[in-house]
């Protein structure tokens, strides 16, 4: 007779098979046969969130990171929709990660039991994939696919729901479940371009005189910066980045010119409309890249992974190739050996306009606190090589434009989803990955008010984690809006005093409300250089607005 084991522990056996070592999550009653089995099971660490909004975070952030998925865990109902704004989150930014949810029993889901929800129908729109798993027999076969799902393709997040009489029922005990699935060889394997599409698309590109690379997310989830630099040299192309492509090649490259997204900078967004060619790589060129498809653009070549993609929103003049952004960086390095048409006099102004750019960064505040792009200017000075930068969304985003981006990997941030809370639960999960790796968080008041508790976890994790908070007394970046657009009117965006070190000392951190530069800069670079996190206040100018920032403007060509 074979010996018997709860559907939890196999579960936990067959993640552990695909090389997952940390989950994060909040326990419940539904989920303690995979807790319990975690317990026994020491390649697992269970990493406890405070809010299961974090625990999706730190999922989302540990895909990105490892480039293996990223598991979080909550219980029926409001556990389970406390998940779905990170996992949003992980859909939108293309991570990898296993979504765990678990009912009541099988026969009791859909009727009035505790805490009930559907939640296959809650996550649908925000997950690749999801199925309720109501079977012990589906156990093995759910485990597997959902790993499949979330790795392959365009990555993201995929949905397991399992009925707890499945996770808690005894199951044969399975003699085949190997350390190192087979799975794990081959879902890293990436597409290659088509050798007709891939032949067009050089001939496009050699006939151009202003063509620019336009890298997106998908050069980050494939590691294609070292590849697109190399074409970039070999035929004088500039280089920009959407948002979400930051962090994917070097600010510090001659040919790289910044991140056009959104706001963009007067430098980006030139390069993007003098050009006459446009090589859009892993970039959906999405809303918030184009200005929701206002921006202007020449013909284009867009290279991406996932088919439905390409020419999606400008294909009449769009040529596709589906492939994977690194494979196809490098086909056209390879195909690409005629004459350099390049427009070397365009290449200068453009050398010229960007070293005006970094000089003249206004970065003075007044007297009502710090300014902000002072503030991350400084810090990147202090910042110790290979700190991976953690900008929250809003207004400590938009500031992170003036970051040098010294080498590839050092920036998370969220894009897509533009979820408010990211960057504390994101440390948590970097401190995980790799506790000596130096990690600097940018979080505004509003954000950190949403994942406050998770300084407490970060305490748990510990890391060489360095939390600044922009304090500005309020949600930034849409009081500063509502001033451009309606003048002096603004409601629902003032906060009222509060002092955040204190709050974050009563959890446990090491912290205090800092207010001069170099004090802050000291500070910070103590911090990195240790090996325990903090967190410092710093009030900040909130008249000093992003949306009105010069050296934010779009590029305006002189008439005449």
């Amino acid at each position: 007779m074979a010996d018997k084991i709860t559907g939890g522990e196999l579960v936990v056996r067959l993640l552990v098979s695909l090389g997952v070592r940390h989950v994060f999550g909040v326990p419940g009653g539904q989920t303690l046969a995979i807790t319990d089995a975690i317990l026994d099971t020491p390649e697992v660490d269970f990493v406890t969130a405070r809010h299961e909004g974090g625990a999706a975070v730190m999922a989302d952030a540990y895909g990105r990171l490892t480039g293996t998925p990223g598991v979080c865990l909550a219980t029926t109902g409001p556990g389970a929709t406390n998940l779905i704004t990170g996992v949003g989150g992980a859909l939108r930014d293309s991570s990898p990660v296993l979504v765990i949810t678990c009912n009541n029993n099988g026969e009791n889901i859909d009727k009035d039991d505790a805490q009930n929800a559907d939640h296959i129908s809650l996550f649908r729109p925000l997950v690749k994939h999801g199925r309720l798993v109501a079977h012990a027999s589906s156990l093995r076969q759910a485990i597997e696919e959902a790993y499949v799902r979330a790795m392959t393709g365009n990555p993201g997040p995929v949905h397991l729901d399992f009925a707890r009489d499945v996770i808690e029922s005894l199951v044969d005990e399975p003699a085949d479940v190997p350390p190192a699935h087979p799975l794990r060889d081959w879902v890293g394997q990436r597409p290659r371009p088509d050798a007709a599409a891939l032949a067009a698309a050089a001939e496009r590109i050699a006939a151009a005189r202003r063509p620019v690379l336009w890298l997106g997310n998908g050069c980050n989830r494939s590691g294609a910066g070292r590849a697109a630099l190399a074409l970039a040299e070999a035929r004088r192309i500039p280089v920009v980045t959407t948002f979400n492509g930051i962090g994917s090649v070097p600010t510090t490259h001659p040919l790289v010119f910044g991140a056009l997204s959104r706001m963009g900078t007067n430098l980006s967004t030139r390069v993007v409309a003098e050009s006459d060619l446009v090589i859009a790589v892993g970039n959906s060129l999405n809303a918030i890249s184009t200005s929701r498809w206002s921006l202007p653009l020449p013909e284009i070549v867009q290279i991406d992974v996932e088919p439905a993609t390409v020419g999606r929103y400008y294909g009449s003049r769009t040529l596709g190739v589906i492939g994977d952004a690194r494979f196809t960086l490098e086909a056209l390095a390879e195909a690409l050996d005629g004459p350099v048409r390049a427009d070397e006099e365009w290449l200068a102004a453009l050398t010229e306009a960007r070293t005006r750019w970094w000089d003249d960064v206004p970065e003075s505040g007044g007297q009502a606190g710090l300014s902000p792009a002072g503030i991350v200017r400084r810090l990147r000075e202090v910042a110790p090589e290979g700190t991976l930068l953690l900008p929250d969304a809003g207004n400590p985003g938009v500031w992170s434009y003036l970051w040098e981006i010294r080498e590839p990997g050092t920036y998370l941030k969220p894009v897509g989803f533009g979820n408010m809370g990211f960057s504390v639960p994101a440390a948590v999960a970097a401190a995980v990955t790799d506790p000596d790796r130096p990690v600097l968080v940018l979080v505004g008041d509003g954000s950190l008010g949403m994942s406050l508790a998770e300084l407490e976890t970060l305490v748990r994790v510990g890391g060489r984690v360095c939390v600044v908070v922009l304090n500005d007394a309020g949600y930034g970046n849409i009081r500063q809006e509502q001033i451009v657009k309606y003048g002096p009117r603004t409601i629902g965006v003032d906060f009222g005093p509060a002092d955040y070190a204190q709050v974050a000392a009563g959890l446990g951190l090491s912290a205090q409300r800092v207010t001069d530069l170099d004090e802050l800069a000291a500070r910070v670079s103590e911090t990195l250089a240790g090996r325990t996190p903090a967190l410092f206040d710093v009030p900040i100018d909130p008249e000093v607005n992003a949306w009105t920032y010069p050296a934010f403007r779009k590029y305006e060509p002189e008439e005449g």
